[in-house]
């Protein structure tokens, strides 16, 4: 499993949607997860749907579609057609968190990894269960062990060095930890379990860049 993970957009939406599009295109993850309520990536998701379909994209239309473009079409039109159906299908990849009060909870690896805005919202129960805790308000990309646990944020859409992680499950077990900028650039990489821990990658930035 490839899990990656959106920091908030802050009404970027143009650049959430390169993020976006970078992570399911380039990363190719299978599920997407937005740090924020604020209706961004949806707003994003339904924009990219209407583009594929040229119709109303709702999953209830999709024989009505199919009963308009492709009754009378050429072998290529249908081609494009279930080409741009596949496409708006993965979509359902991306989620948001439910409310910036509420938590996300995922299984990567077997591990407990809990989604959150503020990770102000965190209580006992939820750090004694989770080996990743993910949060999306912070100023600038974090990752910082604590004990057996890892608390990571990507930072918000268009941080220096970061914006984008994303959580992988490793072959030989364990789950590999990746903040990325907006070039998809892995700028800080870790390794949770499985296996002993990749060297520490430092953040620095120079002239707006981050180099690892």
């Amino acid at each position: 499993m490839r899990l990656g993970i959106l920091g908030p957009a802050n009404r970027d939406l143009p650049a959430l949607a390169r993020a976006a599009q970078l992570l399911l295109d380039e990363v190719q993850v299978d599920q997407i997860i937005y740090l924020s309520d604020d209706g961004a990536l949806d707003l994003v998701a339904k924009a990219w749907a209407y583009r594929l379909v040229d119709a109303n994209p709702s999953e209830d239309l999709l024989y009505a579609r199919a009963a308009v473009r492709c009754a009378r079409a050429t072998p290529e039109a249908i081609d494009a057609y279930v080409a741009a159906e596949r496409a708006r299908s993965r979509l359902r990849a991306l989620t948001s968190i439910p409310s910036r009060q509420l938590r996300s909870i995922e299984l990567v690896d077997g591990r407990v990894a809990v989604f959150v805005y503020d990770k102000g919202i965190l209580d006992q129960d939820d750090i004694a269960a989770a080996s990743l805790l993910v949060f999306g308000r912070s100023q600038e990309p974090t990752m910082k062990r604590i004990g057996s646990r890892m608390f990571v944020s990507p930072g918000p859409i268009g941080a220096p060095g970061g914006g984008m992680a994303v959580l992988e499950e490793a072959p030989s077990g364990g789950v590999r930890v990746e903040i990325r900028n907006a070039s998809g650039a892995v700028t800080a990489e870790d390794m949770l379990g499985g296996g002993p821990s990749l060297p520490g990658v430092k953040m620095r930035v120079q002239d707006g860049k981050s180099n690892g």
